[in-house]
Formats: C-alpha cells, sequence, structure tokens
C-alpha cells in the first residue's frame, strides 16, 4: 500500500486564513488538519486542529487545567469568540518543523514514521511540484488495522 493508494483531498488555508474560517472547514468536514500553503498551492506547514484550539484556550488554563474548571460557559465562549480575529500564522509555531510531505510512493510504515516524527495527523502527497492531497491519520489507521 503506497500513499497514492490512500490520498484524501482536503480543503487548504493559506497564512492569511482566518482562524474563524480554518476552524470552520475542521469542524465541517472533521478533519484533523489542514494543510497551508503558499501562492503557489505548496505546502507550508500542516495545522492540526489542536493547534487551533491553543489558541482559544487561555494560557493559564492550559498551564494549570484545574483553572479551566472555574470559567462559566459564557466566558469560555467568549474566549472561542476573541480568536476569530487571527490567523493561521498565528497559529503556526515560531520557529518552521520538518513539513510532514511525502511522495506518492511512500508506504505505509514511512507515513507513520513520519506523522509521528512531526505530531502530524496527515501527511501531505506531492507528486511533480503539486499538492495532490494528504493521507490522514485515520486513513492510515483504518488501513493499518485491516491488513
Amino acid at each position: 500500500m503506497r500513499a497514492r493508494d490512500l490520498i484524501t483531498d482536503l480543503p487548504t488555508v493559506t497564512l492569511d486564513t482566518s482562524i474563524a474560517a480554518a476552524a470552520r472547514l475542521l469542524a465541517q468536514q472533521r478533519l484533523p488538519g489542514l494543510i497551508v500553503v503558499d501562492e503557489r498551492g505548496l505546502p507550508l506547514s500542516v495545522l492540526p486542529g489542536t493547534q487551533v484550539l491553543r489558541l482559544a484556550v487561555p494560557d493559564y488554563c492550559q498551564e494549570d487545567p484545574a483553572l479551566a474548571r472555574v470559567v462559566d460557559e459564557e466566558h469560555a465562549d467568549r474566549f472561542l469568540r476573541s480568536s476569530a480575529d487571527r490567523t493561521v500564522r498565528d497559529a503556526l509555531p515560531p520557529q518552521p518543523r520538518e513539513l510532514p510531505i511525502t511522495d506518492p510512493d511512500a508506504t505505509l510504515l514511512e507515513m507513520a514514521a513520519l506523522m509521528a516524527r512531526t505530531h502530524s495527523p496527515l501527511v501531505a502527497v506531492v507528486d511533480d511540484g503539486q499538492l495532490s492531497g494528504a493521507v490522514t491519520l485515520q486513513t492510515l489507521l483504518d488501513r493499518a488495522v485491516s491488513a
């Protein structure tokens, strides 16, 4: 089984896409993450859904989860809405990491190792300088356990 056999079309976003738009894509299409592309449509990064959540959850709640328990629902909703004016650029780490990119000939094990090493819920598949799609963690696991 190769990457080409498991490719899924995923929507892409740019660095200037709003977090609200990215969150809608993640939620509506039940995606684990999104591929961030440059002006040529080539992958720059992967935006995991957890990074979108990180923007909506105050730092003090991330550092001490017990504090999250004392925040009422109204204020929690306000935190979520306050991230709406931010962009994908704000959600990405300041230091670029290894990109989870592979070619169509990558094996299941190669993709699994890349996902594990980069902590990414998906791998972008690039063929001849063009983004072909992605292989998601769910697709990879489904295939691995059914084999």
